[in-house]
């Protein structure tokens, strides 16, 4: 007997929803029964574009009395978690874009919820089914590096103009509904970080804004160092300045064993690997970049993400990114950027 289909709906139908809407559509044991956006202008395109019901909110969707096995919450992240909250109340399962939340506390919101309905919460960190990112899992898991020493990464990206665009129902750039560079443009390399080699201790951070004053109401730019909890050093710089387009996303490992980098603009090409008694594998290509037309963002693997939900639900599988990792991300950037309350360098 066939097991039927896991209903979705998706909540938020900017870019990111309507790859979400896409991907449900185009797998076969999932079903897109509804959609929502506080933007109405939406409807027309939306219904006609994924023939399913458009919804002025996330409450409306539900009033309507829709109950979809799974949410997807692809809105601003100061909506992630209230409105995480409210599915989990429904008694819905929740996919939730990054970041889960903007702070602990919030997330801790969730996860208690989440408990309490015996729901479950996929955050969604898409770079972690990027083939490069799967291979230097399993090297560190496996203890092929041996002790880690240092681990560096850097993060260089263009968001100018065309990205923080000022007017009416723009989040972006706004310190109450973004939260920073950290939670929206790199919170999948931290996740990575967390991912590989653990928490973080002994934070110093130094926070700078060279050409985002008129775009945005936080920092454009940090430098960040600290050790981890399990040994070894580390360190995080980052930027949205680069003039036009992105630079690169990168990691490199300096490791008992060897040294391993891993590079390209959205850390997707083994740029150096040289370990002791090892012979590197051939990798499958890695997905290209999400597109924004004026813009790119990290590697299109959200298929992924809704192969992990329906795999789980249906009993196959275990959620690759569970909701307490979704808050120990936020809770590392959260610890990062207290250092601002201590000096900020511009």
């Amino acid at each position: 007997m066939p097991q039927k289909k896991i209903t979705f709906a998706v909540v938020g139908c900017g870019h990111i929803g309507k790859r979400h809407a896409f991907l449900i559509q185009q797998n076969p044991e999932a079903q897109l029964v509804g959609m929502a956006d506080t933007n109405t202008t939406l409807q027309q395109n939306i219904e006609n574009e994924h023939n399913t019901p458009f919804f002025d909110s996330l409450e409306s969707l539900l009033a309507s009395g829709l109950r979809p096995d799974v949410i997807n919450i692809c809105t601003p992240n100061h909506l992630h978690a209230p409105q995480s909250l409210l599915a989990l109340e429904a008694g819905c399962h929740v996919v939730c874009e990054k970041p889960m939340a903007l702070t602990k506390a919030d997330c801790e919101d969730v996860i208690y919820k989440s408990l309490q309905m015996s729901k479950l919460v996929f955050c969604v960190m898409q770079n972690r089914y990027s083939p490069p990112s799967v291979w230097l899992k399993e090297l560190v898991s496996k203890g092929i590096l041996g002790k880690i020493f240092m681990v560096q990464i850097n993060c260089y990206w263009n968001r100018d103009g065309r990205y923080y665009k000022h007017g009416q129902g723009n989040w972006k750039g706004l310190q109450v509904s973004d939260g920073g560079t950290l939670f929206t443009q790199f919170s999948h390399f931290v996740d990575i970080m967390f991912w590989l080699f653990g928490d973080i201790k002994n934070i110093q951070a130094r926070f700078y804004d060279f050409n985002h004053q008129h775009l945005t109401e936080f920092e454009d730019s940090g430098t960040v160092t600290f050790d981890f909890k399990k040994g070894g050093a580390g360190c995080i710089h980052y930027s949205t300045s680069v003039w036009d387009k992105n630079l690169e996303s990168s990691i490199t490992i300096i490791a008992e064993n060897g040294s391993v980098k891993i590079g390209g603009q959205y850390m997707n090409e083994v740029e150096y690997c040289h370990i002791k008694d090892y012979q590197m594998p051939e990798l499958p290509p890695a997905s290209p970049p999400n597109d924004y037309g004026n813009y790119k963002g990290s590697a299109a693997n959200h298929h992924f993400i809704i192969e992990n939900v329906i795999d789980t639900l249906q009993g196959r599988n275990v959620a690759t990114t569970n909701a307490l990792e979704g808050l120990k991300v936020v809770e590392i950037i959260e610890r990062i950027y207290e250092q601002k309350q201590h000096k900020s360098a511009l």
